[in-house]
């Protein structure tokens, strides 16, 4: 009876002490929601009486993951604020959805099943440990005779055959309970099912000298939402625009749910770093073995965005030139998750939850990218600074003739296809979705259609054998900067077919943006090298090497093709490699880069090729990277 009493005056007291304030528990309700890149925005709105003095109001049920530093709170009239304090609440809980309660229901009942065959199966067991127990017949004085045993032996193998069978069938519906069971709690974690239950709450002390009927409107960021493009390019023919279709994919897990709040998608991002760099002056001193040196790459500007629900991503790791690389580590940032890049310089790697990529190879800076797509076809940079002997010449260029305005006039309204609302701001862009929309705090994606847009676009095929032997159809998009894209994944239909997937990164300083529309068979190229061409010399302390390749082309569509061949002939970055007797034939030669280009008309069914050749001389006792 104590201990009873105690408990009682234990939990009266935390009653007490979450009250004490004489906060009054004030219900709010969510309006509108502006979803950013990584986060959101939550206007809610509360209507309350404030008497004369000083008065604590609590808003509760809110997002655990509230920023505090984010809340705003208006519409006060004459009153002030005295304090503003956001807590988490253990005591109140979420509201579920009904299917999650039915489902989380589900596995009660059957759990409360399986406890039941487990009584079933104990009493089965004590009784066949009774039988067993008992079955000896008879005593010293008297002997059971032979029709006696035989009824006994009947009902022992009769009996505890039944037992078993009893046993065995209850095992059977245990197994059959704790299958459903899995099912239901997989089912319950691709809802992503939070098992915490706490909430957030807003306390606010407001005072005034005069009575008022108050509606405030509150203000808060929070994380564990966001939304990322998603594109549908469409082609019916090379002769007809393309049509690209702007989608939002939207998630929430915030702990509330959102229902009938108006929407608005914006492409800012309020956790990126906003704090402007420094720069520091350049000392050069030499570098030994017991230098403690660290270089210092600046920080890129990728602007992809973590995509939650990537699972697997794959792709090609090349070097700066577009050779694939192998042996590239590619870890999971965090974990022991990696894989290495095979002799094709391509990996697949399932992310596991992880947020960033780490690729790491020896002479090259090693990069970090946030999980952004399925497919990401990364670039590696050589280190500079692992090399013995470099010649660094620094410039900046203060060309104006190719920069393109990024300014925007404040709140300029427009209108997307569907009548929704673009508003362009300084640096971002918003949509303002006329729908009333509802997302519960599962995780899962809305798809929002944005905008569709039918854009001007010249084809050609493209073509780099020496990197990959497929013909590429691209489309190249002039004056793109108007639609504002977003970096992200592209859906591809060329002809009434889905073609596969590839990236839009509108963060090039270019003029169009060429997005690969995929491979066509049908346009067949071979890049071969000519043994025959000449053999490798010595000459003294020089070993001379030629080089010659033929590239062969043929198209087996049925309409004519342009098509750009790009191949390449090495540069040297040693006096002591030199690089001679090029013949590039018809192609246009850039010899800073060492890129050779074709333009080539390709009738239906016209077949072509071409050849260039190139010899190298340098030391017969040193290994250079052919």
């Amino acid at each position: 009876m104590k201990k009873l009493l105690l408990s009682f005056l234990l939990i009266t007291t935390l009653g007490f002490s979450y009250n004490s304030n004489n906060s009054k528990p004030t219900s709010s309700f969510i309006n509108e929601v502006i979803v950013y890149i990584n986060g959101a925005q939550i206007t809610r709105t509360a209507k309350i009486s404030l008497p004369v003095g000083t008065t604590q109001f609590t808003f509760n049920k809110l997002s655990p993951n509230i920023q505090e530093s984010s809340i705003q709170i208006s519409g006060l009239k004459s009153a002030s604020i005295l304090s503003i304090n956001y807590g988490i609440n253990f005591l109140t809980k979420q509201n579920k959805s009904n299917q999650i309660i039915t489902l989380q229901d589900q596995i009660k009942v059957l759990n409360e099943a399986i406890e039941l065959e487990d009584n079933l199966i104990l009493g089965y067991k004590e009784e066949l440990s009774v039988i067993q127990t008992n079955r000896q017949l008879g005593n010293e004085n008297q002997v059971v005779n032979l029709v006696k045993l035989q009824e006994f032996a009947t009902y022992y193998r009769k009996r505890i055959t039944e037992v078993n069978n009893l046993i065995n069938k209850s095992l059977k519906k245990k197994r059959s309970y704790n299958k459903q069971i899995t099912e239901i709690q997989q089912q319950l974690t691709e809802f992503n099912v939070d098992d915490k239950e706490q909430t957030g709450d807003i306390t606010v002390k407001l005072n005034t000298s005069v009575p008022h009927q108050l509606e405030l409107v509150i203000k808060y960021n929070v994380t564990e939402a966001g939304w990322f493009p998603v594109y549908n390019l469409k082609a019916n023919s090379i002769n007809t625009p393309i049509e690209l279709g702007y989608k939002a994919h939207v998630y929430q897990k915030t702990g509330i749910d959102w229902n009938n709040i108006k929407l608005t998608l914006s492409t800012s991002d309020p956790n990126t770093n906003n704090i402007k760099p420094d720069v520091n002056p350049k000392y050069l001193n030499f570098i030994n073995r017991y230098s403690n040196y660290n270089s210092t790459n600046a920080t890129k500007n990728y602007n992809y965005k973590y995509n939650p629900f990537i699972k697997t991503v794959s792709g090609i790791v090349t070097d700066e030139t577009g050779l694939p690389l192998p042996g590239v580590n590619v870890i999971v940032k965090g974990t022991t998750n990696g894989v290495a890049t095979g002799f094709d310089g391509k990996y697949s790697i399932n992310t596991n939850g992880g947020k960033e990529l780490v690729l790491s190879y020896i002479g090259y800076i090693t990069e970090t990218l946030p999980i952004h797509s399925s497919i990401m076809n990364v670039a590696m940079e050589a280190d500079v600074c692992s090399l013995d002997e470099v010649v660094v010449i620094g410039y900046v260029s203060n060309s104006t003739s190719n920069t393109r305005s990024s300014t925007y006039k404040k709140k300029e309204k427009k209108h997307t296809s569907n009548g929704d609302i673009i508003e362009d701001g300084i640096t971002t862009r918003r949509f303002e979705i006329k729908k009333e929309h509802s997302m519960p705090s599962d995780g899962e994606i809305t798809v929002i259609e944005i905008d569709n847009y039918s854009i001007p676009a010249k084809y050609s095929y493209y073509a780099a054998p020496l990197v990959n032997e497929n013909v590429f159809l691209t489309a190249k998009i002039g004056d793109w900067e108007q639609f504002n894209l977003l970096p992200g994944e592209a859906n591809i239909y060329f002809e009434g077919s889905y073609s596969g997937k590839t990236n839009i990164n509108p963060q090039a300083t270019t003029d169009s943006l060429t997005v690969s529309l995929g491979v066509d068979p049908n346009v067949v190229i071979k890049r071969n090298t000519v043994n025959n061409f000449k053999k490798t010399t010595f000459i003294g302390n020089n070993k001379i090497v030629n080089k010659a390749f033929e590239i062969e082309l043929k198209n087996n569509k049925r309409s004519p093709v342009d098509l750009v061949l790009i191949d390449r002939i090495p540069i040297s970055q040693n006096k002591e490699i030199k690089v001679d007797d090029i013949v590039y034939g018809t192609a246009n030669y850039d010899s800073k880069k060492g890129l050779l280009e074709w333009k080539v008309d390709l009738a239906s069914d016209q077949s072509v090729s071409y050849k260039f050749s190139y010899s190298l001389k340098y030391p017969k006792y040193k290994k250079i990277n052919l």
